[in-house]
């Protein structure tokens, strides 16, 4: 019994590792975020490994289920959309329940879309805080507030449609002048990274307009 955790391309099929193809061609079964965006994986590598879905929607309903699965002898695949499970994605409640019951774990290394967004927004990285995508209201003053005076390098996920309003938010909270990069649809073919000051990216982006998974990564307090 064993559960691994296998990141997934985020945007080029071709970022996978081999070691992850074995894993899921081995699994008894793989467990998909969004069956429909994992069967164009599967398809793509002809794995014909059984999917079911495990998502936020249903985990607290389905997680007993799968741990009796796993004690039962059973190897699973945790597969999320895009990335490794568990960073602004499913996974955290089935690593603790499976960590509480006495299932091995395994995280495979591979694709999470704030680690090149970082390396190469020409930031420094030698210490930052990934935030994930921001509340949406309830909290959201209070955590810009607090991390207005941070001096660490801070990484968030970002929506197209709440870019503008965002960036919007980190000028009033952090100062026209902070220095950021936004990258969007990395890996795909029209990848791009924008950097500058917060008002230079912000004007940028409102000329332009939106498309794309979005990442900020934004320079701390100097």
């Amino acid at each position: 019994m064993k559960l691994f955790l296998i990141p997934s391309p985020i945007g080029n099929l071709a970022d996978i590792t081999y070691r992850a193809v074995k894993v899921l061609e081995a699994s008894s079964l793989i467990l998909a975020e969004d069956t429909r965006t994992s069967g164009i994986l599967l398809k793509h590598y002809n794995i014909q490994t059984p999917m079911t879905a495990y998502h936020q929607h249903n985990e607290h309903k389905v997680l007993q289920h799968l741990v009796q699965q796993l004690q039962s002898g059973k190897q699973m695949a945790l597969l999320t959309d895009a990335g490794t499970p568990g960073v602004s994605d499913p996974g955290f409640l089935l690593v603790r329940e499976c960590v509480r019951a006495g299932i091995p774990v395994e995280c495979l290394p591979g694709a999470t879309a704030f680690v090149p967004a970082l390396v190469n927004s020409g930031i420094p990285m030698n210490r930052f805080s990934f935030e994930g995508f921001l509340p949406l209201k309830k909290g959201r003053h209070t955590l810009l507030t607090q991390l207005s005076t941070d001096e660490r390098t801070m990484v968030f996920y970002e929506s197209p449609m709440r870019l503008l309003k965002t960036l919007d938010d980190f000028i009033q909270y952090f100062g026209p002048d902070r220095q950021v990069c936004v990258s969007r649809e990395l890996t795909k073919m029209f990848e791009e990274n924008k950097r500058g000051s917060l008002q230079e990216v912000r004007d940028y982006f409102q000329e332009k307009g939106v498309k794309g998974e979005i990442v900020i990564v934004l320079a701390g307090k100097d």
